[in-house]
């Protein structure tokens, strides 16, 4: 199991080298992380883009570009078909987003003929090593599907559980959050969370264990658990996954993280996809890309074992 991002950069080396594919890898922050992942064992890369900017921009930051294939396309909505047709057609194993918005990138993912389309919902699992807890924390979905339904949460799950399980943790205990651990029929969130727990003891989550609602101190605290009479809730005090209501509690949490715990690391992917897709913000730094690198590479080994 891997308890941090070290750990997890370990179990990455202990996989086959991956091939990252990036649209429109003219951005420096990304150059950087692909140049620190491909140093650190993690992947190989193919650039996507204007490749005069992307030497250009590797000679400002003393990397050798014959390092890596580089496709020339200056054209950004070109670039990414051609970038996400490389993992379509298995050239590439995870995709990853350069100087591009995200709405093109997203169509890009989305495409009928090259792209990495399931027909399931997509979601975002982020991935956090907070100080004073002594496992990876894994949070979704706090980026992308606004209001998710039942049978979205149901999805969230199940993706968040086989990030979980890549990393390491065989069964991972998975916390359907609310502002209070009991049913209240006012608050919708709460019944959702039972249904989602009573769903879970008939057999739908065969790999992890699914209890809700719970608040956010009973599912993360032994103590708080203990003093609110919690102590035997299945994941009271052990939570791997926290599932959220709706983007707001999830973003809230995860930018209050983010932003005021310090010493704290964190890497994404986008989930619900073919391969996985490495979907960052330009806000990000490049510690988190590569974190997300590193991430996206133990998701495609454990797909490619699933899938083979």
């Amino acid at each position: 199991m891997s308890k941090s991002f070290d750990e997890l950069l370990s179990r990455v080396r202990q996989c086959d080298k991956k091939v990252l594919s990036v649209a429109c890898a003219q951005d420096e922050a990304v150059l950087e992380a692909v140049e620190e992942a491909k140093q650190l064992g993690i992947v190989d890369a193919i650039l996507v883009g204007d490749e005069p900017k992307i030497r250009q921009l590797c000679a400002g930051l003393n990397i050798n570009p014959d390092d890596f294939r580089i496709i020339h396309e200056a054209d950004n909505v070109e670039a990414s078909l051609k970038a996400v047709k490389l993992v379509h057609d298995g050239e590439a194993d995870m995709y990853m987003k350069g100087l591009l918005n995200t709405k093109d990138f997203l169509k890009s993912v989305l495409n009928k003929e090259v792209g990495l389309r399931t027909g399931k919902p997509l979601s975002h699992v982020c991935v956090f090593e907070i100080p004073g807890i002594d496992h990876l924390l894994f949070l979704s979905d706090v980026a992308f599907m606004p209001y998710p339904t039942l049978e979205d949460k149901k999805a969230i799950i199940s993706y968040t559980t086989d990030v979980a399980r890549a990393c390491g943790v065989d069964r991972p205990h998975v916390a359907v959050l609310a502002a209070v651990e009991v049913v209240n029929p006012k608050m919708p969130a709460t019944v959702e969370a039972d249904e989602l727990r009573k769903l879970a003891e008939a057999g739908e989550f065969e790999n992890a264990v699914v209890d809700g609602p719970l608040s956010l101190d009973i599912a993360l605290y032994k103590e708080a658990a203990i003093e609110k009479g919690a102590q035997d809730r299945p994941c009271a005090g052990k939570a791997d996954i926290l599932i959220f209501p709706d983007i707001h509690a999830g973003n809230l949490v995860y930018k209050a993280l983010v932003h005021m715990v310090p010493n704290i690391k964190n890497g994404n992917i986008l989930t619900g996809t073919k391969a996985p897709v490495i979907l960052t913000s330009r806000s990000d730094t490049k510690d988190v890309k590569v974190n997300s690198i590193a991430l996206a590479a133990v998701v495609s080994e454990n797909m490619k074992k699933n899938n083979g």
